[in-house]
């Protein structure tokens, strides 16, 4: 699981949930739920990571703070 922010906010436009991932620039995913949105947009994370690394871009680490429970 990766740990990058994720904005969740519903897109009537889209009539879907939408998921961006601000750090990963163009990465954004969705769903009919919001749970399917934040899955998919776990799925877009390794394809976004997997392409920079295949041509040679530079990940960003997260900057989110850690959470604990």
């Amino acid at each position: 699981m990766y740990r990058y922010e994720i904005i969740l906010y519903w897109s009537a436009e889209d009539a879907a949930f939408v998921a961006e991932v601000p750090e990963l620039p163009g990465c954004m995913a969705h769903g009919d739920t919001q749970d399917e949105a934040l899955h998919q947009a776990q799925e877009a994370m390794a394809a976004w990571i997997e392409v920079a690394r295949e041509i040679g871009r530079s990940i960003p680490e997260p900057r989110g703070r850690l959470m604990y429970a």
